[in-house]
């Protein structure tokens, strides 16, 4: 039975306007790196190699991003007019929609065309530091002999329906004429980036030496994993998991100064807090810290669009978790039998006049009204102890302090 990791699925816009259809597999636990996955030619995102190979990372700690090309699978579109520089250009908008909305990945995964794809694809991501082919042709006009009896009816009449996989697609001139543009050897000899080439010897489709070129012309570091046994399509579900399991081992030692950053604990020093603008809406923003990622907007009602929490809603948050936090260090450190603590926040403004104990007396003032439940066993004494302590949290304090922001321009 194959395991299950948690998937989001939504839409980005693609290189010629198209709207995109993608999921995003991503780890039950700490995310480790993020990954931009190419399918084969005119598969799609939920075929079984990809799908696999996608849910297989997840688990292993490793969030993939899978989309179908414009006019395959659910994307929009026309196939026809999609070209092999098109699919580039899908690949580096992905990579784009990731970098906005999570984080820009770390490993670039090509899967047969894909493979191609994604190396050519791979100077335009430079966040990207891994590479990774999956039965790659060395030249992507080899895609081309899977109708190459057709090829002079596609020259001579400009479009022509070849059936591939059992499949009608439209062909046109232009893709010929597109792909066999691409010098794809001289953009591999100046990757600069680590390289994983992965290929079965047995493969009928893309020979194994289309890897033996690819290998010979790329620069070190770089790596070849033989998949004997395996087909074109990875179609055994051992082989997906294999694939998977290598690809994370090999991943680690590119990844590794990263992830041991994203798992420092907090006691090691202060991290930055990056709040960057999406695009995707008015408000919408990516926030950044450490190993964790998140949305921030507006509700509907300020303009927004309700993507993710407000400002305010952070700061509730942040009270509300040291709130929380400090009162479980306290009865843990004295052994009281507290259950569970649970903290309700609200903000609001009011008139200054109506706060008795304010030392501003004219205009509005923030007002934070903080509801704590305790639960468990606890007598009076050990509850009115646990609620000043609440007061206590470094969250709590920072608020009711003198704060110094200090603001300066970008270099």
């Amino acid at each position: 039975m194959e395991s299950t990791v948690p998937t989001e699925r939504f839409q980005f816009m693609g290189s010629e306007g198209h709207q995109l259809a993608a999921a995003l597999d991503t780890p039950d636990g700490p995310i480790l790196a993020y990954a931009l996955f190419a399918h084969c030619f005119t598969c799609g995102k939920d075929v079984l190699a990809a799908r696999r190979i996608a849910t297989a990372l997840a688990a292993k700690g490793i969030a993939v991003l899978r989309f179908d090309f414009t006019g395959l699978g659910s994307s929009e579109g026309d196939f026809a007019n999609s070209t092999f520089s098109s699919n580039i250009a899908d690949l580096v908008r992905a990579a784009d929609h990731l970098r906005e909305t999570r984080q820009a990945p770390d490993i670039l995964i090509g899967h047969s065309l894909g493979g191609a794809a994604i190396l050519a694809a791979a100077g335009q991501i430079p966040e990207a530091k891994t590479v990774v082919t999956i039965a790659a042709p060395s030249d992507p006009a080899h895609v081309t002999n899977l109708f190459k009896d057709r090829i002079e009816d596609i020259r001579t009449q400009g479009e022509v329906e070849v059936s591939l996989a059992g499949r009608p697609f439209r062909i046109k001139r232009e893709f010929l004429d597109d792909i066999a543009e691409h010098g794809l050897m001289a953009q591999v000899a100046k990757l600069h980036k680590a390289l994983l080439i992965m290929h079965s010897p047995t493969d009928d489709t893309v020979g194994i030496d289309n890897a033996t070129q690819i290998f010979v012309a790329a620069k070190h570091p770089k790596s070849f994993v033989s998949l004997a046994g395996s087909d074109h399509l990875l179609t055994g579900k051992r082989d997906a998991a294999y694939v998977a399991g290598i690809i994370t081992a090999w991943a680690e030692r590119y990844i590794d100064a990263d992830a041991s950053e994203a798992a420092a604990g907090p006691g090691e020093g202060p991290r930055n807090v990056v709040v960057r603008e999406t695009r995707n809406s008015k408000f919408q923003q990516t926030i950044t810290m450490g190993p964790h990622r998140m949305l921030a907007d507006e509700p509907v009602a300020a303009g927004g669009e309700d993507t993710g929490p407000g400002p305010y809603d952070f700061v509730l948050a942040g009270l509300g978790a040291c709130t929380s936090m400090t009162m479980r260090l306290y009865a843990d450190r004295k052994s009281l039998p507290l259950e569970r603590i649970t903290v309700t926040l609200q903000h609001s403004k009011i008139h200054a006049e109506d706060c008795a104990e304010c030392e501003t007396k004219v205009g509005m003032l923030d007002q934070i009204d903080r509801m704590i439940q305790i639960d468990g066993t606890l007598d009076a004494d050990q509850r009115k102890r646990l609620m000043e302590i609440a007061d206590k949290c470094p969250v709590h304090r920072t608020l009711t302090s003198e704060v110094r922001i200090v603001t300066k321009a970008a270099d």
